[in-house]
């Protein structure tokens, strides 16, 4: 048997349901996330688009988190700005872009290296890149 066949697939699930006209609600784990479904909007919750770009940040952030022991790489923060452009017919999202600012005193090589490594291991990254244009930068905080 070989090793793809032994290994379990990691298998997530999100509970969503509608509050009422102005909201829903996520549960994942223990979490409890409010969801704004309001077609007026609302400031106190991330609607669809913001909840994708934030999934695209916190993929990229758990990505740094697994790679800072593996490259031994030393840093003291990381922050992530991100953004996507609608298009309106069809509607999607046809470009998100990010800067990803890293306070470290290591090599500008890398900086390089961990950037690379986030764009080729992430899951979420790796789902939405080849549907829109993805693309940003890595600097120095």
């Amino acid at each position: 048997m070989s090793t793809a066949e032994t290994k379990p697939k990691l298998l997530f699930k999100v509970h969503a349901r509608r509050v009422d006209a102005h909201g829903s609600e996520a549960h994942c784990k223990d979490a409890v996330l409010v969801l704004d479904t309001d077609l007026g909007g609302r400031r106190d919750a991330c609607n669809p688009a913001e909840l994708l770009l934030t999934a695209v940040a916190a993929c990229m952030l758990k990505g740094i988190e697994r790679l800072i022991p593996i490259l031994r790489f030393e840093l003291r923060g990381v922050e992530v700005r991100i953004e996507g452009v609608r298009q309106d017919s069809p509607p999607r999202l046809e470009s998100i872009t990010y800067e990803l600012l890293v306070d470290t005193d290591e090599s500008d090589r890398r900086l390089e290296l961990l950037h690379e490594n986030v764009r080729k291991y992430g899951t979420v990254f790796n789902t939405v890149a080849p549907g829109t244009k993805l693309e940003g930068t890595l600097h120095r905080a």
